[in-house]
């Protein structure tokens, strides 16, 4: 049957999605009881919460297209080896690094494009995918629960970024600007002088947030602020950090092209490891 004139103009607005699969993995797994298990009595929490999630939002956004990027946590990046100390001291569970290449399993079996590669961070796929909708003059919504891609939110890239269970918060640049002080494109060096906690960042001596935001309020950017003189003892240092900060838009992408989720065989998946409440709802959705 041939489409109205109508839904073939929605399927053509009909946006990119990029998903920071390990930043919703770790938020399933820990929302959700550790009891919940598959077959052969493996742990399966964030299978669970991981897939409703890519469920809910796929069903609310109806995207064209889906990648999920994922951390080669077996690999460092250059990140690592240019600063020994990034995110330094992190520890997963058992639990949870078993589930991920099943989580990367059903992703594929949902019709959807993992993307994966030695030496990249999850961040930077989002980074690639931003890219490449904007040589294909599309629209982007990437789903992340990390602060840093704020940096790549536009007029045609919107951050979905959860605020509370089950609900995302739309980030354009008017809500980093807000958020911050700073523009989208001025979160590295905004990152570079703050400091990043969770990344074991330390940030410029004695700058915080309210300082680094007025810094680049003055001199626009990160390097025309260290070429006053500024900072002179921790100027290289703090270049670095920028660069760590900055997602690398330059990583592999898979091919990406439009496609219809594949829910039946999803369900048929999910099925086979014992999930039974989970291939229910993807069946009511294989039409």
């Amino acid at each position: 049957m041939a489409r109205s004139p109508a839904s073939r103009a929605n399927a053509e607005k009909a946006p990119l999605l990029a998903i920071d699969g390990d930043s919703f993995a770790h938020r399933a797994y820990h929302a959700l009881p550790k009891t919940i298990r598959m077959s052969g009595n493996k742990p399966a929490g964030a299978i669970v919460g991981f897939a409703n999630f890519l469920i809910r939002l796929v069903e609310a956004e109806r995207p064209r297209s889906v990648v999920v990027g994922w951390d080669t946590l077996e690999v460092p990046t250059y990140r690592h080896k240019a600063f020994p100390q990034y995110q330094a001291g992190r520890k997963f569970d058992k639990a949870l690094l078993q589930q991920f290449s099943l989580l990367r399993d059903f992703v594929a079996a949902c019709g959807f494009v993992n993307a994966r590669a030695s030496g990249y961070e999850a961040d930077d796929f989002l980074a690639a995918a931003v890219s490449l909708s904007r040589r294909r003059h599309l629209k982007i919504l990437v789903a992340s629960g990390d602060r840093d891609t704020f940096q790549l939110a536009s007029e045609t890239s919107t951050i979905l970024y959860p605020v509370r269970a089950g609900e995302m918060a739309r980030i354009g640049p008017e809500q980093v600007v807000e958020r911050y002080r700073v523009l989208p494109e001025q979160v590295p060096d905004f990152i570079a002088l703050r400091g990043d906690p969770s990344d074991r960042l330390p940030g410029a001596k004695g700058v915080g947030e309210i300082g680094a935001a007025s810094l680049l309020l003055q001199y626009g950017t990160l390097e025309r602020l260290l070429r006053t003189g500024r900072f002179a003892g921790q100027a290289d240092q703090l270049r670095l950090f920028r660069r760590i900060a900055t997602m690398d838009s330059k990583a592999p992408l898979p091919n990406i092209r439009d496609k219809k989720p594949t829910w039946q065989k999803a369900a048929e998946l999910v099925r086979g490891w014992k999930l039974n409440k989970l291939p229910e709802r993807l069946e009511q959705l294989k039409g």
